[in-house]
């Protein structure tokens, strides 16, 4: 009898032994997962935390807006220098997307060229903006579309003649407009102007 109980003891805490390990092994799995999904929900806070804060940060700030009168007395062109706003990072123009707001219209410009003259090459867009450089003292390989640093200060050039396609005619004394501008980022910064009354004998003006 003693040989039995023995023997039956000995199965029990072979068994229980097992169990155990088992248990140990269930539970290294679960912390592995629970380590694993930690570390993938702490990665996509960041990311998602980044991202809304270049939706904040990463935005264009305006510096001055100018309009080039014609013979007409309208305003045919407008230049909006543009540079960084405060604590913003690299804010590439190529990217950058204008929606023109007019009294009775509204129109989107995207990045054409940087020559200064629009070009129609962008499709999806009314019309296209040209970049020309101010001061560029963060160039880089990218050339002219790079604000990457607080003193760049680019121009964004808005060609209004009445023949361009599908984009924003001439605007004339007194009207008002509203530029939307949208970086990749989604960061958007809204600047309005106001044509002065009196045109006449000016070649351009400040907006």
């Amino acid at each position: 009898m003693l040989k039995d109980t023995e023997a039956e003891r000995g199965q029990v805490g072979i068994g229980t032994l097992i169990v155990f390990i088992a248990m140990v092994l269930v539970a290294a799995i679960a912390a592995g997962v629970l380590i694993n999904t930690a570390g993938f929900l702490q990665s996509k806070a960041q990311v998602t935390g980044e991202q809304s804060t270049r939706q904040v940060t990463d935005r264009l700030q305006e510096v001055v807006t100018t309009g080039k009168v014609d013979s007409n007395d309208e305003i045919d062109e407008v230049e909006v220098t543009v540079t960084q706003a405060p604590g913003a990072g690299e804010i590439d123009l190529t990217n950058l997307s204008v929606t023109w707001i007019g009294e009775d219209d509204a129109y989107v410009y995207v990045y054409g060229d940087s020559a200064g003259e629009t070009s129609g090459i962008n499709t999806g867009a009314d019309e296209t903006f040209g970049v020309s450089v101010v001061r560029n003292e963060g160039e880089t390989e990218s050339g002219v579309t790079v604000l990457n640093d607080p003193d760049d200060r680019f121009n964004l050039f808005f060609d209004l003649d009445a023949v361009s396609d599908g984009g924003a005619n001439e605007i004339g004394a007194g009207e008002s407009v509203t530029l939307k501008l949208n970086t990749q980022s989604g960061a958007t910064t809204t600047i309005r102007f106001t044509v002065p009354e009196a045109l006449g004998g000016k070649q351009s003006v400040l907006l």
